[in-house]
């Protein structure tokens, strides 16, 4: 891709984000909306294969769509309430077509279908941008409205998208599918207690991004796509495949590691709330995750393929990994020692 093309789509993706996250009228909002899903079209795109044409064309489909509903729902409050405001949406049609719209931006479900196919479709680095940084604008118009939203409505769809994200990923070979229905799986964690603390959900939206980049990151460094390739990575950089053990294992929310954290707040928040069943549930669908991801470390740094075909070992780099990459995979792994800083905050 021509290297000023990219540097205008990304450029345009960080001001579509800002242009939302910073903006009080619907209208702004949803400008930004827009120039986020334009700006990374060629990103999905750039390799020409036509796979990664479908998802191009999946991806603008899917959010053309989305962007439609959640201008209707602005005008529908408009209309009855005479309020642009984000924080006024007031209307109960509004806020129902409003959770619609920006379910479907992110891939909760039941609106989850596209996400896997299109970031099986691109690019490990295309992925990461699509499962982090354009998340974020639609996870900000939800705390910015989350008073008026219907927390039943919002349990239901997270509790069901936990159980899909674990179901759906246990049977999955490729790396990037299964990470894809590991963000479904941690936006119900997000969704449920979003009504109720929507700090406690920017907080666990940061820590999704610090414990999945550094796993988006190494496997574009190792070239993995598929599980019988993770298998034989190892003998390239080893101690970056026994630290992406670690990785799997905080994005599973085991602890000592920085993936315990959000999970404990959120279980414990839901107790406070006298939602104990719930709390229960959801704790419980969580350890579908966790098979996924202990099957992934495992075939990352335990196991050799059980082929009959003899698999050649990978020649090991010499190439150091990145400083990014190290830096986040330090965070990914050790943050848990500062939860009472985040008990402290007000």
């Amino acid at each position: 891709m021509n290297p000023q093309a990219k540097l205008l789509s990304i450029t345009s993706l960080f001001l579509g984000s800002t242009i939302t996250i910073t903006s009080s009228h619907w209208i702004m909002a949803w400008t930004g909306l827009e120039i986020n899903t334009l700006a990374i079209l060629p990103l999905i795109s750039k390799s020409h294969h036509p796979r990664a044409i479908e998802a191009a064309t999946k991806y603008f489909l899917v959010q053309a769509a989305a962007s439609a509903l959640l201008l209707f729902s602005s005008m529908t409050n408009a209309w009855y309430t005479g309020q642009w405001d984000i924080t006024q949406l007031t209307h109960p049609t509004s806020c129902l077509l409003l959770t619609t719209a920006i379910s479907i931006k992110l891939g909760l479900v039941p609106f989850h279908f596209w996400f896997p196919e299109i970031l099986q479709g691109t690019s490990l680095t295309t992925g990461l941008l699509l499962a982090t940084v354009l998340k974020f604008p639609p996870i900000t118009l939800l705390l910015l409205t989350s008073p008026s939203l219907n927390p039943t409505l919002l349990t239901a769809m997270a509790v069901a998208s936990a159980a899909l994200g674990g179901w759906a990923g246990l049977n999955q070979t490729q790396t990037r599918k299964i990470l894809a229905f590991s963000s479904i799986s941690h936006l119900g964690w997000m969704a449920i207690i979003l009504v109720y603390n929507p700090k406690l959900t920017l907080i666990t939206f940061y820590l999704y991004c610090l414990m999945t980049i550094p796993i988006f990151l190494t496997l574009d460094t190792i070239k993995t796509l598929k599980l019988t390739t993770m298998s034989t990575a190892w003998t390239k950089i080893p101690p970056l495949t026994a630290t992406l053990m670690l990785m799997l294992l905080s994005l599973a929310g085991l602890p000592p590691l920085t993936g315990f954290l959000p999970k404990w707040l959120i279980i414990q928040e839901l107790t406070k709330q006298e939602m104990t069943p719930t709390a229960t549930i959801i704790a419980l669908l969580s350890l579908l995750g966790l098979f996924f991801y202990l099957r992934l470390a495992y075939c990352a740094t335990i196991t050799l393929p059980p082929n009959s075909i003899n698999h050649m070992k990978q020649w090991q780099t010499n190439k150091s990994t990145k400083m990014l990459t190290t830096t986040f995979i330090t965070l990914s792994i050790m943050l848990l020692p500062l939860s009472p800083m985040i008990f402290a905050a007000p």
